[in-house]
């Protein structure tokens, strides 16, 4: 097995959920960290894939915001500092791949799988090979406990329980 690890400078790590019933937040994760072992990244079914998230380093764009999500009401750094993921299982079909694994969110561990596609493989200036995934996955934000909201006068309410997660990643070999 090869060692890949994440090319963070062109790689993204984020979310969207809906606010206010009319909108949606994005947001990502700064700091996080990544590691995949795999025969061949073109044929990911044999892989080992593990990320943490620093939950520290939220960014949404606003300060404001970004403060309440890392406060008890919602991820509770200071208790659950980290967001992990680890692989259980890879399946191919067609051109994609099904990444199931156990997701941790506040103590709280679901699986969880990404519908991954390769964008293909190909050697940077400097002769390295990289190789592009983007994957996807929704969640229900309440399985993890993290159950804040409110009630809006209109109907509905300020945060949607379901979040997208979106992956966009390239890899290099560990030399």
């Amino acid at each position: 097995m090869t060692k890949y690890i994440v090319d963070q400078s062109h790689s993204h790590i984020g979310f969207q959920v809906k606010h206010m019933m009319v909108s949606k937040v994005k947001g990502g994760f700064d700091s996080y960290t990544a590691e995949v072992e795999a025969t061949d990244l073109a044929d990911l079914t044999d892989a080992n894939i593990s990320f943490e998230f620093d939950v520290a380093s939220i960014n949404t764009k606003s300060e404001d915001r970004d403060n309440h999500l890392k406060s008890a009401d919602f991820f509770d750094v200071a208790q659950y500092p980290t967001i992990q993921f680890q692989s259980t299982n890879i399946t191919k079909s067609s051109d994609c791949y099904e990444v199931a694994g156990n997701l941790t969110i506040k103590g709280v561990t679901k699986q969880v799988t990404f519908h991954t596609e390769f964008n293909g493989k190909g050697t940077n200036p400097w002769g390295q090979e990289v190789y592009g995934f983007e994957a996807e996955a929704k969640i229900n934000r309440e399985e993890f406990g993290l159950t804040w909201n409110a009630a809006l006068e209109t109907g509905g309410v300020l945060v949607g329980k379901e979040i997208k997660i979106i992956v966009e990643l390239e890899l290099n070999r560990v030399q």
